[in-house]
């Protein structure tokens, strides 16, 4: 056997090679290999494999499992099947590249009524079949080693932006018969994505959906739209991985109304990923780093974002030990009815920040079946970040709703450099309240503090935290409105030019700023309608 892995595997007795006949040589129980090329795959990167690689899956699954190996080569393909208890393992100088639809059609998009017919969510995150590799009710699923998967002819849905500019309704991209998944997983369990790289991904690299037991590690994506979205998911963990998406989130946890049922987003951690948003699609896996393409053609994301399909809820969530490069920061977001409790965030430096490092809204799109109400976002907990050059008109916003208010929430050792530039002017505004919008830092203009801006709240404490500036700035470092119960202890801000105030106050109740530099101790128990200092 040609393979390297096949014969170390063979050599230890762990695994018999599968040549299409009989195994070789199978001890009773054992794992078997088949390898698509005794399948009739070629890998040329001219001749359509995907035939061939789905009948290496039929025969592992006929045998109940085992490995399906890709040796070095360019395996074209439309739709690859998965299979309970299957592993895909790519070599090393082995690549999946998505055919595309002018030579192949991948499967057509299963039904999905609801998704179709009422819009809870896009049409990307409504269908698993139109991918390259794709698994629904599957359990005990892998795709490992240090092999590519490049969705080359995948469609990354922005046909669908095109048309609504038109004021045409199509929550499908075009032509029929084109994939616009690299791996789509609906309803499986214990499931392990390893060691791979992906590049070019189409709408989503990874979408999985319903996946409970999802262990994602040691990834490198460089693609087009979403880096990975973890859909309605449970017990999942993200560690390792390095994400390149200029034009859409990075890491991206979801909990949508896609299966048909409301499914929450729980027990999730994120630790040591790299997320990226402004490189060159690719120069991220060949290790250049390039950032040689015009701003305009980037939307600079790549960020880590709870939502916006928010119709179930997000809790138990840590996000540690990651670093964010020319990207977006975090965002936090309950539109659609989402609850939203218990996320620890810490150990994160941030750099070239295209917006907000960190967002935090609960709005009212209420986009699901039978209107649902208002959701809630409290304990939420941000500690060790550090971040620089981050975009200067907006800051970091934390924003409710009237009568709706987000609930304890609590920064510390934080170190934030803003790119500064704002007027004494822009200080005076008061955002809209933007109730129905779609969630982005952006949606209520430039801000009127160039710290943090904090409205309708509840239970705020803010300890240890350095907040500064490059270019002139006359706006408030902090603006509280509608906030009740705020404690700022240990804080050290620069403060604007001309003496700009630190805290602009508006309609608080129960503040106090303590042991801080340049700021006296400051209590105010009772309402205070406007004040600032």
């Amino acid at each position: 056997m040609k393979s390297s892995l096949a014969l170390a595997l063979l050599l230890a007795g762990l695994f018999c090679v599968h040549s299409g006949a009989a195994p070789l040589g199978s001890a009773p129980g054992a794992a078997e290999v088949f390898n698509v090329k005794a399948h009739g795959a070629v890998g040329d990167g001219k001749t359509l494999d995907s035939d061939a690689i789905n009948r290496a899956i039929l025969a592992a699954d006929a045998a109940g499992g085992g490995t399906v190996l890709f040796p070095p080569g360019i395996y074209l393909s439309t739709s690859i099947r998965l299979k309970n208890n299957i592993t895909l393992y790519l070599e090393g100088g082995s690549v999946i590249e998505a055919a595309d639809v002018n030579v192949a059609t991948c499967d057509l998009p299963e039904p999905n009524e609801l998704a179709d017919t009422r819009h809870y969510q896009d049409f990307g995150h409504s269908h698993w079949q139109n991918s390259l590799i794709w698994g629904i009710g599957l359990k005990n699923v892998s795709i490992l080693g240090p092999g590519l998967i490049h969705g080359k002819g995948l469609d990354n849905g922005f046909n669908r932006f095109a048309d609504e500019a038109k004021g045409e309704k199509r929550y499908h991209g075009n032509p029929t018969g084109s994939g616009n998944k690299a791996i789509a997983l609906r309803d499986c369990h214990n499931v392990v994505l390893r060691d791979f790289s992906l590049l070019h991904g189409g709408w989503f690299g990874i979408l999985a959906t319903g996946v409970d037991n999802l262990t994602i590690d040691n990834l490198k994506i460089d693609t087009n739209r979403d880096g990975m979205d973890i859909d309605a998911c449970q017990n999942v963990r993200v560690t390792n991985c390095s994400v390149n998406s200029p034009w859409d989130d990075g890491i991206c946890l979801k909990a949508s109304y896609g299966l048909g049922r409301i499914r929450h987003c729980e027990n999730i951690t994120i630790s040591d990923c790299f997320l990226a948003g402004s490189f060159d699609e690719g120069t991220l896996i060949d290790a250049t780093f390039k950032r040689s393409e015009p701003a305009y053609k980037s939307y600079g994301t790549g960020r880590i974002k709870l939502g916006t399909e928010s119709n179930g809820d997000f809790k138990n969530i840590t996000i540690t030990n990651c670093v964010f490069d020319g990207s977006r920061g975090i965002a936090i977001e309950s539109v659609d009815g989402s609850h939203i409790e218990d996320v620890a965030i810490s150990n994160i430096t941030m750099r070239h920040m295209q917006n907000s490092p960190i967002f935090i809204r609960l709005g009212n799109r209420a986009r699901g079946p039978d209107n649902p109400p208002v959701g809630t976002i409290r304990r939420i907990s941000v500690n060790n970040l550090v971040a620089s050059d981050a975009e200067w008109s907006l800051g970091n916003v934390i924003s409710g709703l009237p009568g709706h208010p987000i609930e304890d929430i609590r920064f510390s050792n934080i170190r934030i450099v803003q790119q500064g530039g704002g007027s004494k002017e822009l200080g005076e505004r008061v955002p809209p309240e933007e109730e129905k919008s779609y969630p982005e830092p952006g949606m209520f203009g430039q801000m009127p503090s160039y710290g943090f801006f904090f409205r309708h709240v509840i239970g705020l404490e803010m300890h240890d935290v350095k907040l500064d500036y490059v270019k002139p700035e006359a706006r408030p470092v902090v603006v509280l409105d509608d906030v009740t119960d705020a404690w700022f202890h240990h804080v050290n801000f620069k403060r604007g030019t001309d003496r700009a105030p630190q805290f602009d106050l508006r309609q608080v109740t129960d503040f106090s700023v303590t042991e801080s530099r340049d700021i006296e101790d400051t209590k105010r128990p009772a309402a205070v309608g406007r004040e600032k200092f």
